[in-house]
């Protein structure tokens, strides 16, 4: 098991930051998921990052900072776009992908030219990065503390299952916001949305003052966009209401491994099941941690009604839809 931190003594946040100057790695809480920080700086460290996920190497990580002061030290131009976004949601669950200060954060880019940068609003994240940043650590690269591809963790005790005793983890408790930031590319002329978060797609317009496009094939590798992402170990089939409902009454008094994740259909009695809210902010918060607790049950097939097709669930079907794909 993962050693767990209490970040309010002054002696573990400590060692978690002479971990992180010494080229270790340390997972601590954001207000999304739980990360796990290497220091950007230093490349052998970040390849650790890789190794330890089995993540491939040219899938780029997202650095945490500070502040956007800090920002400026890891680009080599600053777009006006990505400024306003910085300046409406930092703190907070927004990434920005923007040109890469040459010979800083190579392997954290995956070998790009372009950088993602977010400053997390969690305060254990905040305390540790200022930290950090005193001890000369220009950042933290840090995707979701789980083995690749599958579901991120919402708190220290799922980080704990992943790795082994290697890896430090600061326990902040459960992650607020539940899924990964919202990904903008501000490289290019126009802001592309590579990943749809929490934030409604027309507030990000407004700060932007044009449409956010579509991602392209020339868009650059940004994390958790692969197809396959976020899966249980179970196979999860995304199904709409009607079919979820007629696949439930096939079933009849039979007894599968299925476990199912719904809003609106009859589940028979004696299936596990877990009811997702109505709210889009709600389901977003507890959907990892559900589909881990429902992982955990030994099932085979998780069932999961698809969420409403509208705009403050794009970050949640986004992550059902890729972790139908796995």
């Amino acid at each position: 098991m993962a050693r767990l931190l209490d970040p309010s003594n002054p002696s573990h946040l400590a060692e978690a930051v002479d971990a992180l100057a010494a080229g270790r790695l340390v997972a601590f809480p954001t207000e999304t998921v739980y990360g796990l920080g290497a220091d950007a700086g230093n490349d052998a460290a970040v390849a650790g990052i890789y190794a330890a996920k089995g993540r491939p190497a040219d899938h780029p990580l997202i650095v945490h900072v500070p502040n956007a002061a800090a920002a400026l030290a890891l680009v080599s131009a600053l777009p006006p776009m990505a400024r306003k976004l910085m300046d409406a949601f930092w703190p907070g669950p927004v990434t920005v992908i923007v040109p890469r200060r040459e010979g800083l954060a190579t392997a954290a880019a995956g070998g790009q030219a372009t950088i993602g940068l977010r400053c997390p609003a969690h305060p254990v994240a905040h305390q540790l990065l200022e930290a950090c940043a005193r001890r000369g650590l220009v950042g933290l690269a840090a995707p979701s503390a789980n083995l690749f591809g599958r579901i991120s963790p919402t708190t220290a005790q799922h980080v704990a299952h992943e790795f082994g005793d290697d890896v430090l983890v600061l326990d902040g408790g459960p992650c607020q916001v539940g899924i990964e930031s919202t990904i903008i590319d501000c490289s290019r002329e126009h802001p592309v949305l590579l990943r749809p978060g929490t934030l409604p797609r027309a507030r990000l317009e407004a700060v932007l003052g044009e449409p956010l496009r579509e991602r392209d094939e020339a868009a650059p590798r940004a994390s958790g966009t692969l197809a396959a992402h976020y899966a249980p170990r179970a196979k999860l089939r995304l199904m709409d209401a009607r079919m979820l409902q007629s696949a439930l009454d096939v079933l009849g008094d039979a007894r599968p491994p299925v476990a199912v994740y719904s809003r609106t259909v009859r589940v028979p009695r004696g299936l596990v099941h877990r009811r997702m809210p109505d709210d889009a902010e709600r389901a977003a918060h507890e959907l990892f941690a559900v589909l881990r607790e429902l992982d955990a049950q030994g099932v085979s097939l998780i069932w999961v009604e698809t969420p409403p097709d509208a705009p403050e669930w794009d970050g949640v079907r986004d992550r059902l839809m890729r972790a139908a794909a796995a």
